[in-house]
This record gives structure tokens, sequence and C-alpha cells, in this order.
């Protein structure tokens, strides 16, 4: 069915949402499945026609008409937040985004003391802040494995006795490590939960299955590859996969293993919401972002050269790609250059998964790194593909799928066989040591 899985190749903010909507644009897709994070995604979208929104919960497709969301295990479910972006949308002109939405009843569920304890903690850090969105969802992933058996899930909403002890029990337990937290009662929050199953569709794991063999999926991820769990530049990441490995499972378990394409998305400059490592940050770039200002609790949104060592790692990480969307090349100024290599080295190699002491070494020496830098190219697009060794299927030059440019097996009749690659560093000059 010529499905598709997104994933950013960054820290965030490459622009996975333009490219899912250009995706539902050009494409019969049948529905869009979130396969991690949760009300802390913030894909933006604009239209030819001016609307703007900025896709949190539902999927990037959400504007073409027919196309659904479906909310997969996977992802943190905030109903609150859910209800306020679709009351958006509603203003936006797509009144029907609630009745296009399917969501896995396995999937955890945000509450408001999950975000009340994540604010706390993170205050708490001071200055030692990790650039947390501060709306719960790696709160509710962390008593998600504590307390598997407690958790609050999007099936309780069904069921409201069970719903009240579970969320009675997350909030003496929060309120015994935390002291007292700002947020409202238990039971002024049932109605809100309850509600939000009544007017939604909570499936179960085989409705997937049925959706990828009705039409074509797009997967969307959510944050970036240098975020992910296990594989980021730790403590500044997420709690989420933000690989391949999610969408892929799902594939699995309904019996497609490997039937979609895999589509990184890098933007020309590299960006960080936060704080954490980035290599290439220069502040004297003259480049604003208006749908990424700086807030309270991600701080400001930076800006750097391409910073072809990180994306390499994260092609590494995630095992390759069909092909890339490189976007905001409207930004590519003169002074914009690309990063090959830092001083000494010009590669980074993964580590297994689950070895967060490694992580936070690594983290530790990118934030001494230099960056060595060459001059801009004359052709970005085809420097970026021979940089990461993957065919460049996607250009942007601007907000709306009509500045979107496709190339190669995107350009042609969907079906047609691609072939997966992997970055390496053959081919290019020098001999530099990987950090491992």
């Amino acid at each position: 069915m010529n499905h598709v899985m997104v994933v950013d190749l960054g820290y965030g903010d490459a622009g996975k949402g333009t490219v899912v909507d250009w995706l539902c644009a050009t494409r019969p897709v049948h529905t869009v499945v979130r396969f991690n994070g949760g009300a802390q995604a913030a894909h933006n979208v604009v239209l030819r026609d001016g609307r703007h929104h900025t896709y949190a919960q539902f999927g990037a497709g959400t504007f073409r008409p027919g196309v659904g969301t479906h909310l997969s295990r996977h992802v943190v479910v905030d109903p609150l937040a859910l209800a306020a972006e679709a009351d958006h949308l509603t203003s936006m002109g797509v009144p029907d985004a609630l009745d296009r939405l399917t969501v896995d009843g396995e999937a955890l569920l945000a509450t408001p003391y999950h975000r009340a304890a994540n604010r706390a903690r993170e205050t708490a850090r001071g200055a030692d802040r990790h650039g947390s969105c501060g709306l719960g969802v790696g709160e509710a992933v962390g008593y998600g494995l504590a307390h598997p058996d407690d958790a609050p899930r999007v099936a309780d909403c069904r069921r409201p006795a069970l719903l009240r002890r579970r969320l009675t029990t997350l909030r003496d337990r929060l309120t015994a490590e935390l002291g007292p937290l700002d947020a409202p009662s238990v039971e002024d929050c049932l109605p809100a939960f309850t509600g939000f199953a009544a007017r939604v569709a909570i499936v179960d794991r085989s409705w997937l299955a049925g959706a990828l063999r009705a039409g074509t999926c797009v997967f969307e991820g959510a944050q970036g590859v240098l975020l992910d769990e296990w594989h980021g530049f730790h403590p500044y990441t997420t709690w989420s996969t933000t690989t391949f490995a999610n969408a892929e499972a799902l594939l699995a378990e309904a019996g497609l293993a490997g039937q979609a394409r895999r589509l990184g998305v890098v933007r020309v400059v590299t960006t960080r919401h936060g704080p954490g490592p980035l290599v290439t940050e220069d502040r004297t770039l003259p480049l604003t972002d208006p749908h990424n200002p700086t807030n309270p609790w991600q701080g400001r949104f930076r800006f750097g050269h391409f910073d072809a060592v990180a994306h390499r790692y994260a092609l590494a990480v995630t095992g390759g790609v069909d092909g890339l969307a490189l976007t905001h090349l409207d930004l590519a100024e003169p002074r914009l250059r690309l990063c090959r290599r830092y001083d000494g080295v010009d590669r980074l190699l993964p580590g297994p998964p689950g070895d967060l002491d490694r992580q936070a070494a690594l983290t530790a020496r990118l934030l001494r790194a230099r960056p060595v830098y060459d001059d801009p190219p004359a052709d970005w697009s085809a420097a970026v593909a021979g940089e990461l060794g993957a065919p460049v299927v996607l250009t942007s030059h601007g907000p709306t799928a009509e500045d979107k440019t496709p190339h190669g097996w995107l350009a042609e009749e969907p079906g047609r066989a691609g072939h997966r690659t992997v970055a390496t560093a053959a081919g290019r000059s020098g001999h530099r040591s990987p950090v491992a």
C-alpha cells in the first residue's frame, strides 16, 4: 500500500509536519499513524490560503479531507490537550477531526498530575534544566514503567470506577514524593476523561492491521533521533523512542514487516530547542523561526550550521533510510556553512540501547567539541546527499505543500522499489577517529 514512515534525523523541528501534509496532499492516504511522543509534539503545517495549525496529537494530514489519525499504543494521550487542539482545528475549518480519530486503548494517559509533577521536577533543576516541554509526557512514561499495573490508560476512560482508583493512587504517590501538586481534584478530572471516551473511537491492536490493508498509511514520528531516549545525548533527551523502531514493530504485528519506505527529515540549518549539545551553533546567523519562539520550559530556539556528523550518527542509529527530505532551503543564506567533521572526529558510533552512562559521556564530549567548516556548497541538496550517503527525494523551500519538490522515488508512481542506504564515511577525504 506504499506506506511511508517519517522520522526527524535531528533534534526535532526539522519539518516532519509539513512533509506529512505534503504526502497526504499528493497521495490517497487512509490514515496518519502517530507512533511515539504525545502532546509535546509541535508539527507546524501552513496551507496556501494562510491557515496554520501546530499539530500535537492529531496527524499532520488532518487538513486534508478524509485523512484519519490513529494514536497507537506508543503515544502518550492527553485528552485535555486533544480537546483544545480539536477546537483550534474547528476554527481552522476542520470540524470533523475527532470523527477521524482512533486511539489504541493500551496507550498511556497523560493527566494533570503528570504535568504538575513534570513541572515541579524541571523547576527544581534550576540552571540544570533538561529542556522539558512541561506537559507531563515523560512523567507518564516513567510512572508507567514504575507502576505498570496502576498506570492510567486510554481504555480506563470507559470504566470510571477503575479510572478514579488509578488517578487517586497516582495523585497520592506523586504528592507523597513531591509535595502538593498544582492540579485539580480527581472528581474534577473524571468528567473530561469519560467525556473523551464517549466522543472518540477507542480500539484494540487489530484495528491498525485493518487500516494498513485498507489504504496507504503515513507513520508520523515525533521529536528527533538525536533526542531518542536510548541513543540521544543524555540527559537532554525525551522519554520516547524516536527512531523507526515503534513503526516497524506495528507493521510487523500486522504481518507487514518491511512494507514501508523510510523517509528521514533534515533541515538545511541544524537547530535545537532548549539546552544540550549543538556543536555547530552560531548566534551570529541572522535567522528566526516564527513557529518556534522562546518559551519558559524549553528556552530559546537555537540555530547552527548544517551538522553532517550529528546527522550521520542519527542515520547509523536508525539503520538507514530510503530517502531524505531536505527542508528550509529558503534559509540557505550565504553565511551558512557545512560541518563535515569536528576537530579530529568525523563520525560518532552508536552504542547499545540502555547504556545511559555511555550516552552521558558522549554528551560531555560533544559539549566540548569544535566544528570544522567547509565553504557553503553550490548545491545543498547534492552536498547533503553525498555527506549522508542517501538520496534527497524531497526538497522544501517554504512552509506549504506547494513549496515542495519531489525527486527520485517520491516523484515516481507509488509502488516502485527503493534501496535503503546507510550513511558511511566511505568516499570522504581524510581519516578521522570515531567517537565511541
